[in-house]
């Protein structure tokens, strides 16, 4: 009794387990700016404690890149996307593999590769928002 008196009335399906506006590759392209931003200002510096802190900051961003590509990756792509774009998951993949890679290099050719990726994800993200 009690199960029918609970059960939901009406079943509602939705893309995603948010309303879609909450998902925007925007958010991890921000992150990789201010990685390669980072990385950028390491070299134009020499002082050991700026850098410390640079190095610090440029892993805590690339970190919230990786974040926001997963939550984008498992939570607003799905089946249909990736039998459209079989190339999906190998972009992402790529792309967190190059977030990892900028967040151990001072060089901004790994923040630049980083950004790449984004914008290839990014390119994808608003084909399907047009769908």
């Amino acid at each position: 009794m009690f199960s029918r008196l609970f059960a939901p009335r009406v079943t509602a399906h939705a893309h995603c387990d948010l309303p879609c506006g909450v998902y925007d590759p925007a958010q991890a392209r921000i992150e990789a700016e201010s990685v390669k931003g980072t990385q950028e200002k390491y070299q134009a510096n020499e002082d050991a404690h700026f850098r410390a802190r640079a190095i610090i900051i440029k892993e805590q961003r690339a970190e919230a890149v990786k974040h926001h590509l997963s939550v984008l990756w498992s939570d607003y792509f799905k089946a249909p996307h990736f039998e459209k774009y079989p190339e999906l998951h190998k972009l992402f993949n790529d792309a967190l593999k190059a977030a990892s890679a900028a967040k151990a290099s001072t060089d901004p050719a790994t923040g630049q590769t980083l950004l790449d990726y984004i914008a290839q994800i990014d390119k994808i993200f608003w084909e399907t928002k047009q769908a």
